[in-house]
């Protein structure tokens, strides 16, 4: 397996949490987003992922995308250990979790759409430093109230799901943009649980080899 993937992209660094839970090898192979406007506009690039993102896993030569999705391919063909529980109701819950993160809060913030709000819509520093703390603090503020029911130490129950996968990726990058995190201690418990096991410790952006 080939990771395509970015040190301080949030994307992929829950493929690369998901992958190391899973105990499973990968060689990572780095596309730059800022170098010489960004590698992942190359040909060769779009022709593995037309969406110009990162991560893209590559299995036996076959291009997937989309982080979730990857998470789900790892589950459905490496079970063990699982990254969702077995109840049908609880597996809902993991997977809605997930998704107001991935869906709901990052792409807010990424790197195409703060481009885009700089140029060409020629939005202030101070304008888009309101706009990533509103919508950071409505969405974490919510991801905080969908597990504050104190199952733990993970978002849902003892041991780590996709939840936990996306979390500490959004809580990363929360901290980029000088966001409080103070008022999400069930979010900041999960965290805590995750940062403490090796595998998350070395998908972290900080411990890539192209962090810049």
């Amino acid at each position: 397996m080939r990771l395509f993937t970015y040190w301080r992209s949030s994307a992929s660094y829950r493929a690369r949490i998901a992958l190391n839970l899973k105990g499973l090898a990968y060689h990572s192979v780095p596309v730059n987003l800022v170098r010489d406007g960004g590698e992942q506009n190359r040909p060769d690039y779009l022709s593995r992922n037309p969406q110009a993102l990162v991560p893209t896993l590559e299995v036996d030569g076959m291009p997937l995308t989309q982080s979730l999705a990857i998470m789900e391919w790892l589950e459905e063909t490496y079970p063990q250990p699982p990254l969702l529980p077995r109840e049908p109701r609880e597996r809902a819950r993991v997977r809605a979790f997930a998704l107001a993160i991935a869906c709901e809060i990052a792409p807010l913030s990424n790197l195409a759409v703060r481009r885009y709000l700089n140029d060409p819509l020629g939005i202030t520093e101070a304008a888009q430093a309101a706009w990533h703390q509103h919508w950071l603090a409505r969405g974490l503020s919510a991801c905080e109230a969908m597990i504050a029911s104190g199952e733990g130490p993970f978002c849902f129950g003892t041991s780590p799901t996709m939840a936990d996968c996306t979390l500490v990726p959004q809580l990363y990058n929360a901290r980029r943009f000088g966001h409080d995190l103070a008022p999400y201690p069930t979010l900041l418990r999960a965290e805590a649980a995750m940062l403490a096991l090796p595998a998350v410790q070395a998908a972290a952006p900080e411990a890539q080899a192209d962090a810049a």
